[in-house]
């Protein structure tokens, strides 16, 4: 095979930690520009990304050339190093220690895609730990509701 081709959508779900309502509209768009420019900065693409106060999703389209928790590694700790540089809030901020990824396939996207963009319309209704465990019982991923949240 003279190539490697790949189509690896995947739909990343994190917290702040604790779940504190941190991220703010003042600098949410500055925040998801410089998430954007990380995984731009990875060779990865950035289909979509929203955030509410408590937390973030991100839509990837992933090349096999990197591991998935070494992105989020890298999103996680260069965007938590960014917002305390910026002291966007008054004490150090951390995402959670863990994340949500959900593959989903080409025929999804449009779909992930408006999940994603109407996040403020979709929290109206729902908690995020309502949300977040809603997604692992969709998607059928195994979970010990002790570890779920910090």
């Amino acid at each position: 095979m003279a190539g490697t081709y790949t189509q690896i959508y995947i739909h990343i779900i994190f917290s702040t930690q604790c779940r504190e309502k941190l991220i703010k509209n003042d600098f949410n768009e500055e925040l998801h520009k410089y998430i954007t420019g990380i995984i731009t900065n990875k060779n990865q693409k950035l289909i979509a990304i929203n955030s509410m106060p408590d937390h973030i999703h991100i839509l990837v389209g992933l090349k096999p050339s990197m591991a998935l928790s070494d992105l989020v590694r890298f999103i996680k700790s260069n965007s938590s190093k960014f917002v305390n540089e910026k002291n966007w809030i008054r004490h150090k901020f951390h995402w959670q220690k863990g994340f949500g990824a959900f593959s989903c396939s080409r025929s999804q996207l449009s779909d992930v895609i408006q999940y994603i963009e109407n996040q403020e319309k979709h929290h109206k209704r729902k908690t995020f730990k309502e949300e977040y465990l809603e997604f692992l019982r969709k998607y059928e991923v195994e979970y010990d509701p002790k570890y779920v949240f910090d």
